[in-house]
């Protein structure tokens, strides 16, 4: 799945402004298009903010298709009509109702395009079905957990999709703008562009809403919902052009999902060290953050579901995070003394993932710990026990204390002290 997220100002038509009001965002929209175009997705997502929108649930547009056209803009002339994907559309409604989501076609029908649809698709084209959805009044996490509906439904579909996210940032960048400004404009805008750079959408969630409210931006619930479409999958953000000209942030994005090429190196690494004995050399191919930073690595292997073999180190010990990988992934897959070593026959049937470290820092209290986010190291003399965050089955601090004390042999009331670290998960 491909993801993307696109502004949405209607200068960008000719016929409404000449069309090359604002050069980067064009030629952005216009690499989105080619992408997209190449890719050939079954079906595109499109969330638009000025669609119809409820206090208290999501509306999914429903029907056979819709037309827009730019009249509110001065341009009548300039139309465009779509399909829409009405199966895609009632199964995203099925999730959601399984999901204790309120969303569905019931409500007022708009069978007009807006601008936030017809802005996108008018680089993107209409050749592709499209499946329209809606924001709501609804807190940010169920805007989340209705993308993930997105997700389930496609999958259950075989769909092939790419989500469309439209959104304009920060409408008060400048004092000469149409709408002001605000100094938690460009803080915000900022703010975003480190989410969607490194697909933090952990942060993303956290953002501060009354910087958003105040800093009058119409993106934020699309690019959540594109969020929770891409949960588990591993995405991998790029900026193509982020610019304000006109005292409105504009940033058009892309989100790539698939194996990263961290796990990509570890599976290749094992099966060659598993079938040859040797270590695979480091691809040229390789992202610079790959060879030019330093960090701690944690390998983890599942097969059918159970873990199979899991090593790492808290502080890094070669010279690069690619380094690491290959010395990590050899060990969790043939020194993981929980297991025998992994044998050619089962290559095939493995999942890695990849969890690069920060830097942990000293905490004063399990108060200050969160499973979701952080991982926890625990200490007591030279005993030392480490577990990662987000694991299946551990659901409180308590627990992720216990059994990280468990793994470095603490026991009692031993006195401890306490660390936590951040990962970024590659799978």
């Amino acid at each position: 799945m491909k993801a993307y997220l696109m502004p949405h100002p209607p200068l960008l038509i000719p016929g409404v402004g000449q069309g090359n009001e604002i050069p980067g965002t064009r030629r952005a929209c216009e690499t989105v298009a080619e992408e997209i175009k190449h890719d050939r997705p079954d079906t595109l997502i499109v969330i638009s903010p000025h669609s119809v929108c409820y206090e208290d649930t999501f509306h999914i547009a429903p029907g056979k298709g819709a037309s827009g056209d730019f009249s509110r803009f001065g341009a009548k002339q300039v139309s465009m009509s779509v399909r829409y994907d009405s199966e895609l559309a009632g199964a995203i409604g099925e999730e959601a109702r399984r999901e204790g989501l309120p969303a569905g076609f019931e409500g007022a029908e708009n069978p007009a395009l807006d601008h936030g649809v017809t802005v996108p698709l008018t680089f993107v084209g209409t050749d592709i079905p499209i499946t329209h959805l809606s924001l709501s009044g609804l807190s940010l996490a169920e805007h989340y957990r209705f993308g993930l509906c997105v997700q389930r439904a496609a999958q259950g579909l075989r769909r092939k999709i790419a989500v469309i996210a439209s959104g304009d940032l920060s409408h008060k960048l400048t004092p000469d703008g149409p709408y002001g400004f605000a100094p938690e404009g460009p803080e915000f805008d900022q703010f975003i562009r480190d989410c969607v750079k490194n697909a933090d959408f952990v942060r993303l969630m956290s953002v501060d809403r009354k910087q958003a409210k105040n800093a009058a931006e119409c993106g934020l619930r699309s690019l959540v919902i594109l969020a929770g479409a891409l949960d588990g999958l591993n995405p991998r953000g790029k900026i193509l052009c982020y610019e304000g000209p006109f005292g409105v942030g504009y940033l058009t994005a892309s989100f790539e999902t698939g194996e990263s090429p961290y796990v990509r190196l570890a599976r290749e690494n094992i099966a060659s060290y598993v079938t040859t004995g040797k270590t695979v050399s480091l691809p040229d191919s390789l992202p610079e953050e790959m060879l030019a930073k330093r960090a701690g690595v944690f390998v983890s292997i599942k097969k059918d579901g159970a873990l199979r073999g899991c090593i790492g180190t808290i502080a890094p010990v070669t010279a690069s995070i690619a380094s690491e990988i290959i010395e990590n992934s050899v060990s969790a897959a043939t020194r993981d003394p929980r297991f025998p070593p992994v044998a050619p026959s089962e290559l095939d049937d493995l999942v890695i993932s990849v969890d690069v470290l920060s830097p942990p820092e000293p905490i004063s209290s399990p108060a200050l710990l969160d499973v979701e986010r952080y991982g926890v190291i625990v200490t007591s003399g030279r005993k030392r026990g480490l577990l990662l965050p987000n694991l299946d089955g551990v659901d409180t601090v308590e627990a992720q204390i216990a059994i990280a004390k468990q793994k470095a042999g603490i026991f009692g009331d031993e006195p401890i002290e306490l660390e936590r670290f951040e990962v970024i998960r590659h799978r």
